[in-house]
């Protein structure tokens, strides 16, 4: 029993030291951050810092290893798009808003049911509004 608490506790420890590494890479990545456009740097700067606080401090009550783990590749995932094409924001999702199904019964969940599987792992955090 010690020892399976023990892992635990080593794996918590584990993934707080990649979730504050994660965070920190992001505050590094906003200072040096230079836009396509330079009139754009310091906003998309301002915008990287806002978008990391709100997630980190969103996400900061989970304790289940499993949606950590989606939040962390969701924001590996994020770094590595943004990085790659210059654009800190995140990519848009082109479906259709229930384009396909009725307005109620099983297709309409149905519907609901495949657009959140089709998400992106770096749209994860974003409602469907956005």
């Amino acid at each position: 029993m010690l020892t399976k608490k023990r892992t635990a506790d080593q794996m918590t420890s584990a993934t707080r030291n990649q979730v504050l590494s994660l965070y920190m890479r992001l505050f590094r990545i906003a200072r040096g951050w230079q836009s396509t456009l330079p009139q754009e740097t310091e906003s998309e700067r301002r915008y990287i810092v806002q978008e990391a606080q709100t997630l980190f401090r969103q996400n900061q009550q989970l304790t289940d290893h499993t949606s950590i783990k989606k939040c962390i590749d969701e924001c590996e995932a994020r770094i590595g798009i943004g990085l790659h094409y210059r654009n800190p924001y995140p990519r848009p999702l082109y479906l259709p808003v229930m384009g396909l199904a009725t307005q109620k019964g099983r297709k309409l969940k149905a519907q609901q049911r495949m657009r959140k599987q089709a998400k992106p792992v770096y749209l994860q955090s974003h409602d469907e509004d956005n």
